[in-house]
């Protein structure tokens, strides 16, 4: 038996345990996660709680020695307790599981519909006014119907994932003549005006989630490359990074609040191969607060001083992103 399959042999004997508790706090529900630990686990836990459209105000993250410990402090979205025993009992469900898109959605705004269903396409290029209408404007003549679309913009540069469906049959689009007149179609969309960089269409089979394909993109896409920052702006984010001797380094963060934020930032992250071993956050109306002590999945903190400046400019372009997304 290889490393890989032990490591899964040792998840399946020992599931994620899910206490959900609204006695313990006067103001919140909360909510403990103990599991054994695997790259992700974190952001597994944190995609579930933002699908809920819960917000999370505090959270308490330790993840030494194999096993996975956080405590969540939740709200929804009229900064009340959870007090529906459907939706508390869906969320132990879900992360229990730990793999939350095979659990039967509670209702519509939950969980991924199966990609049989409809067609995912992700865009890449340059924002323009206008550009999103285009593109809408092109899937009709081709007769698809948008099922869901989902437009971020950061930087100059904007990402998009839509799933369509044909208007005849109201499923995915399957005939490959078809659907490379709407991959060419839509490049001549995205291409215009994109400068140096190559504008993107991409048919997608992924079930990764939609709003992590977002940030993904936009990664891809450098989006954080070439920021302009401004030394005294309140409204931009301040991200600091300190390593304590060879352990850990240190990723602390202050912005303004919004929803999905721990999200955010969890999940580039992960994406950027860091794993999170410790780390606090405290969300209040005026400031968030965030501080994770990571390494790299290679068992060593950030070393240098350029991967220290990308990992900056990385989460200070994932807070940002979202204050420009337009989702129908």
């Amino acid at each position: 038996m290889d490393d890989d399959e032990y490591a899964k042999l040792i998840r399946r004997m020992n599931p994620p345990r899910v206490v959900i508790d609204n006695n313990a706090s006067d103001d919140a529900t909360v909510i403990q996660v103990d599991s054994v630990n695997k790259h992700g686990t974190l952001l597994e836990v944190v995609q579930v709680l933002t699908d809920m459209n819960l917000v999370i105000k505090k959270a308490y993250i330790s993840s030494d020695g194999g096993w996975f410990m956080d405590v969540f402090k939740v709200i929804d979205q009229d900064g009340n307790k959870i007090r529906d025993t459907q939706v508390l009992d869906y969320i132990q469900r879900r992360i229990e599981s730990n793999a939350g898109w095979f659990i039967p959605p509670l209702r519509s705004s939950v969980g991924v519909m199966p990609t049989d269903e409809y067609t995912a396409i992700e865009l890449a290029g340059t924002d323009r006014p206008g550009l999103l209408s285009e593109v809408s404007a092109v899937l009709t003549d081709l007769h698809c119907n948008v099922v869901n679309a989902e437009i971020w913009t950061h930087n100059t540069r904007a990402a998009a994932v839509i799933h369509v469906t044909d208007n005849s049959t109201n499923s995915a689009i399957t005939d490959p003549i078809r659907l490379s007149t709407i991959k060419e179609l839509l490049c001549n969309v995205v291409r215009t005006n994109s400068g140096s960089r190559a504008a993107k269409t991409v048919f997608s089979c992924s079930d990764t989630h939609r709003e992590r394909r977002l940030h993904q993109i936009m990664f891809d896409d450098r989006d954080y490359e070439g920021v302009k920052r401004a030394k005294t702006s309140a409204s931009r984010p301040s991200v600091t990074l300190m390593n304590i001797e060879k352990d850990y380094t240190v990723v602390t963060m202050r912005s303004k609040d919004r929803p999905k934020l721990v999200f955010d930032v969890v999940c580039t992250l992960t994406d950027m191969q860091y794993v999170v071993f410790h780390g606090m956050v405290s969300t209040e109306p005026v400031e968030a607060y965030q501080e994770f002590y990571i390494r790299h999945v290679d068992g060593l903190p950030i070393n240098s001083e350029a991967e220290q400046e990308r990992v900056i400019q990385c989460l200070e372009a994932a807070i940002e992103r979202r204050a420009s997304e337009v989702t129908n």
